[in-house]
């Protein structure tokens, strides 16, 4: 077993070695394709996060039920996500940053580029705002915060929601991550290259050995006839003649005399 598994590694290093040019081809080939795309392509996005508060003010003779009421509000949460992105919401910030640079585009596109997020038994969630301009992704997150803030009152009846912080302008790019992407474009091209070396080995019928025929077709070895390449032939060709020419050169200027 250890033997028959030494002969399988060998053979494929043998295989990546013989194809070690078009391996490293396709390597570059896709670096470069995802590079150009990564820097040329796509365009940079940059976000801005705004915290909000869930706290319902109770009053003196509730204070008993603070536990409670935290763990309900808590579980609003879950709820207020919804809210957040419905079009009850999205429509007003819409209507506002429609004429922003970077603007998504469309109010499909702004519900994609906000998300909701909150750490486990938290009163405290984030909204966070994605655009290709930082001042644009800062004037969505805090535009929904206070659109949110206003409205989620007289849906829910409760005014329980605060904004702890504002969103800032944040001008480094959270998207495309330049190195993340070279680093993929990198392992993708060595895949794609293995696996084309191993389909082309698989898939070629030349017979390249002596063993093969005599050791798996078992069949007898009559002689090798090796391959003459074309411009080899006609180099010989010219060296033979340029042998018999110089052999005839003291003949030549006698019959150029004659001639004359």
């Amino acid at each position: 077993m250890g033997s028959e598994q030494t002969i399988s590694m060998m053979q494929i290093f043998a295989i990546l070695r013989k194809h070690i040019k078009m391996i490293l081809g396709t390597t570059l080939v896709v670096t470069f394709a995802v590079a150009f795309v990564t820097f040329f392509v796509m365009s940079p996005k940059y976000s801005a996060t705004t915290e909000l508060l869930v706290n319902r003010k109770l009053s003196a003779d509730m204070q008993s039920a603070q536990f409670q009421q935290t763990q309900a509000d808590v579980q609003m949460i879950n709820t207020y996500k919804d809210i957040i992105t419905s079009p009850t919401v999205l429509k007003d910030v819409n209507k506002e940053v429609s004429n922003y640079p970077g603007y998504p585009g469309s109010m499909g596109a702004l519900k994609s580029s906000i998300s909701v997020s909150s750490e486990q038994n938290s009163q405290v969630f984030s909204v966070t705002a994605k655009a290709s301009d930082p001042n644009t992704a800062a004037e969505i997150a805090n535009l929904t915060a206070k659109v949110f803030k206003k409205k989620v009152v007289k849906i829910m009846s409760i005014n329980n929601v605060s904004i702890v912080s504002q969103a800032s302008i944040n001008k480094s790019p959270v998207s495309p991550r330049k190195k993340l992407n070279l680093l993929a474009g990198i392992i993708v091209g060595l895949i794609l290259g293995v696996g084309m070396a191993f389909i082309r080995e698989i898939t070629d019928r030349t017979v390249s050995s002596v063993d093969f025929l005599t050791n798996e077709l078992g069949l007898t070895n009559l002689g090798i006839v090796s391959e003459i390449d074309q411009s080899e032939v006609k180099k010989r060709v010219f060296h033979k003649t340029k042998l018999h020419g110089n052999g005839n050169a003291g003949l030549t200027p006698q019959t150029s005399q004659r001639r004359v």
